[in-house]
């Protein structure tokens, strides 16, 4: 559910930007006065954990189209809002900037979709509502699977509106969003299930994880190097492996921009996004998860040496991005008393 830069106006995308960062900002600060040392490697596990699930995509059957995980909700209920909100923007900056996955104009917009929504709106309202103060195995798997499916819709409802707002491609508002929504129905069941075996995992091997987060203390001293070795193994795993094994098809948006509109990609039109496009064509150094110039595989599994080194890399950075972050932050709490 990667915008482009095509679906956007200078405008949208501009204000879009400015509230990303706006709550990158206040994230930061929360996190910082939270002052939870022991969260920060989870944070970088975590990130590079969904940065190689994103990769994935299954097919939704019967529609031709397909769809990956977009993992706030996992991010929010094991690490808090503010924490995931600071993840989610390091995973999909990496992913614009090394991998031209995502526009740069549209980055904003993407941040704001994929980490707003999950944050900010279904892990308090939806998560937090079912789970209540006494924790169970049952009422986590349920809160997890509900939450993980509206947060998806809500962002799917976001894409909409923001492609509507700009109006500057031939999508209209009824059959964009007739489209958009089930289609991200499906792929949101599927990131429910995703989200509540992974938290289920972390439940059982760490409630005190979990029991932290929710009730918005510090994690404390708990031996969490099952969870982290275990996150990392499977993030190894599929960034250097089971990546070959992605469907082919068109995403939900690339889908649903289809049949509303008959073409998967939009030209970027002059301007702003056409010289954004261009930079971004540039920089970035692994375009599509594979090496530059380098022909796509039409055999499945697609096995290619680029997309491994791609998963590998973009995982390293993700990880060494959200721990520089958390260190940076703890660093000045410290610094502040």
């Amino acid at each position: 559910m990667h915008m482009a830069d095509a679906l956007l106006s200078p405008v949208v995308g501009g204000v879009m930007w400015a509230a990303s960062a706006s709550l990158i900002a206040y994230s930061a600060k929360k996190v910082k006065n939270e002052s939870d040392q022991r969260k920060v490697p989870l944070m970088g596990v975590l990130g590079a954990f969904i940065f190689a699930a994103q990769m994935i995509n299954f097919s939704i059957p019967a529609t031709g189209s397909s769809g990956h995980l977009g993992g706030g909700m996992i991010l929010s209920i094991l690490l808090g809002p503010y924490a995931a909100f600071l993840v989610m923007a390091s995973i999909l900056t990496v992913q614009a900037f090394l991998f031209a996955d995502g526009g740069l104009l549209a980055l904003g917009c993407n941040i704001f979709n994929l980490g707003f929504f999950t944050s900010f709106i279904a892990y308090p309202m939806i998560y937090k509502k079912i789970v209540g103060d006494n924790l169970t195995r049952g009422k986590i798997i349920v809160g997890s699977i509900l939450s993980a499916i509206i947060g998806l819709q809500l962002g799917a409802f976001g894409v909409v509106l923001e492609t509507v707002f700009s109006g500057i491609s031939e999508l209209p508002f009824k059959s964009f969003v007739l489209l958009m929504q089930p289609i991200h129905l499906a792929i949101g069941i599927v990131e429910g299930l995703v989200t509540a075996s992974v938290v289920a995992f972390v439940w059982k091997a760490r409630p005190e994880i979990i029991n932290a987060t929710v009730n918005n203390r510090p994690i404390g001293k708990v031996d969490m190097r099952k969870v982290l070795l275990g996150l990392l193994a499977v993030s190894l795993v599929t960034a250097a492996i089971l990546s070959w094994f992605a469907s082919s098809n068109p995403d939900g948006l690339e889908w649903a921009m289809f049949k509303a509109s008959g073409k998967e990609e939009l030209e970027v039109s002059e301007g702003i996004g056409s010289s954004l496009a261009s930079i971004q064509e540039k920089i970035a150094v692994l375009p599509d998860y594979g090496f530059k110039n380098h022909q796509g595989s039409s055999s499945y599994p697609a096995v290619s040496l680029g997309t491994s080194v791609s998963g590998l890399v973009g995982g390293t950075l993700v990880l060494s991005v959200a721990v520089i972050a958390g260190l940076v932050l703890r660093r000045r709490k410290v610094t502040s008393e």
